[in-house]
């Protein structure tokens, strides 16, 4: 007899912890495929961009392969707040190049700089 029962979805916090290691891998992926935007928004004190770019590349990549796994979900998502706390002064960087925002580029520089908070909270979470 065929197994007609609903597929299982995973519950919404598998979901969140996913989603957030999703997107840490593909940025993480992003650094090394298309370093050049990242290099850009180093902040100035910092010298080797390049260098910087991998580290972080590698940190996002770290932090999501790490909340990936159930078992090591918790220290994935301190290394993922770690490496979003990291990276926010490139933000900062990439909002005062952006000058006043007077285009969708210009807002989004800026707009971004306080979104930067719910994403620590979304790793966080993924600690309890």
């Amino acid at each position: 007899m065929p197994d007609t029962a609903a597929p299982v979805r995973p519950a919404a916090s598998e979901r969140s912890r996913l989603g957030l290691a999703a997107l840490l891998v593909l940025m993480g992926v992003l650094h090394f495929v298309v370093p050049a935007p990242f290099e850009k928004i180093v902040p100035r004190w910092l010298s080797h961009p390049r260098l910087w770019v991998g580290i972080s590349g590698v940190a996002e990549l770290v932090s999501g392969a790490l909340l990936a796994g159930r078992r090591t979900r918790r220290l994935g998502g301190y290394v993922a707040a770690a490496t979003i706390v990291a990276v926010y002064p490139a933000n900062v960087q990439m909002a005062l190049d952006a000058g006043m925002p007077d285009d969708a580029m210009g807002w989004f520089s800026w707009l971004r700089l306080p979104l930067q908070l719910p994403l620590i909270r979304w790793a966080l979470r993924q600690t309890r």
